[in-house]
């Protein structure tokens, strides 16, 4: 058992270290003895090689007195106090972060890490042409829907689409969000606030037969990959990305299927081949890696610009200013559904088909052509000659 040594100090008192020493003396270890709610109490203070002295230790224990504290409670609140100021420091550094920091040393990385370079880049572009010139000085509390609405107004101003400012807001609102999560920022995300104009941005031209037979032949003349991928989305109804992203284990041949493991919405859909879909797969077939790919063997991006030099070739673009009209390659997927609505097939079906969340995203793609409309009243009007 430790043995412990009075002092000529009231409650204090030490022990001895068995071995280390403290100059010519044995080290020590002072405590304090006290009363607290009728019982008696014994804290340790410390060492005399950490500065403990009796005349200190009694010093303590007549500080504790008047408060009715133990000094572990006294010692805890003390614990409680700096790490509330270690919090505030951090909170008023963080807070301290303008816009333009967060975005070089957050927010792009985490876009670079995440995204397409192409998408990356864009978004970068945003941020330095026409977010950084309002706010970039701006530490996050200080951003209002106001300077939202001046972003508006240069962007408008610019010329920019109601859709390319939907875009900037939507880079601002996920830099907020990031802000949020890193602490940075606890108010409410100010684009919440700004009131942003509706856009009808859905494709409401799609291909006749001829014209398709007309583009995929000027593809195959251009570039038999490519001709192959618009053939897949033509007559499989798949998103570019999703036919990017197939893999020969994908490819059933056996059922005539394709797996799209990273649909746009669904998480894992099917897709059915068509004939010559098949004859074309097989002529590729390679067994692993990508069905589609780069020079050097790598999954490819974005779709090549030789699509729309191909385009032009056979003049679908030609005198059309709607942006809407325009032929791009998601119009062989908005084809895909339409011929397949003109073909009467059910909604329901095509959704599936198409791999939507929802009736409401199909019916976007079921525009049908005039003698489709026409049908129903011919029949109607047949009535009446009888």
């Amino acid at each position: 058992m430790v043995e412990c040594h009075s002092t000529k100090f009231p409650g204090v008192r030490y022990r001895e270290h068995e071995t280390r020493k403290h100059g010519i003396r044995r080290d020590q270890y002072f405590a304090v003895r006290y009363q607290k709610d009728g019982e008696r109490r014994e804290e340790g203070l410390g060492w005399l090689s950490e500065g403990w002295t009796a005349q200190k230790a009694c010093e303590k224990l007549a500080e504790l007195k008047p408060t009715g504290k133990t000094l572990q409670e006294e010692r805890e609140e003390a614990r409680a106090a700096r790490r509330h100021a270690k919090a505030e420091a951090e909170r008023t550094r963080l807070e301290a972060i303008t816009f333009s920091e967060f975005w070089h040393k957050a927010s792009f990385p985490q876009v670079h890490a995440d995204k397409k370079r192409k998408t990356a880049l864009s978004k970068e572009q945003f941020f330095r042409l026409w977010l950084a010139p309002v706010i970039g000085d701006k530490t996050f509390l200080k951003i209002a829907p106001s300077h939202l609405e001046q972003i508006k107004r240069n962007m408008t101003a610019a010329g920019m689409s109601a859709r390319t400012v939907q875009h900037a807001l939507g880079v601002l609102r996920q830099v907020f969000n990031l802000a949020r999560i890193r602490r940075v920022f606890r108010g409410t995300n100010p684009v919440s606030d700004v009131r942003q104009a509706s856009v009808d941005n859905s494709r409401m031209h799609f291909l006749t037969h001829e014209e398709a037979d007309r583009l995929m032949a000027e593809l195959k003349r251009r570039s038999l990959q490519l001709h192959d991928i618009s053939l897949v989305s033509l007559h499989c109804g798949l998103r570019a990305g999703e036919i990017f992203n197939l893999e020969w284990p994908d490819v059933d041949f056996t059922r005539g299927r394709l797996f799209i493991l990273d649909s746009e919405n669904n998480g894992i859909r099917t897709a059915h081949m068509t004939e010559e879909v098949r004859r074309m797969l097989e002529s590729r077939n390679e067994s692993t890696g990508h069905v589609f790919k780069t020079l050097t063997g790598e999954r490819i991006q974005e779709v090549s610009g030789i699509f729309d030099k191909a385009v032009s070739a056979v003049g679908l673009n030609e005198g059309i200013e709607d942006r809407r009209q325009l032929v791009v390659f998601h119009t062989l997927r908005h084809s895909f559904a339409s011929w397949l609505v003109e073909a009467g097939t059910h909604l329901f079906m095509v959704k599936e088909l198409m791999g939507h969340r929802s009736l409401s995203m199909t019916e976007r793609y079921s525009h049908v052509s005039d003698e489709t409309v026409k049908a129903p009243v011919n029949v109607f009007e047949h009535s009446f000659k009888r």
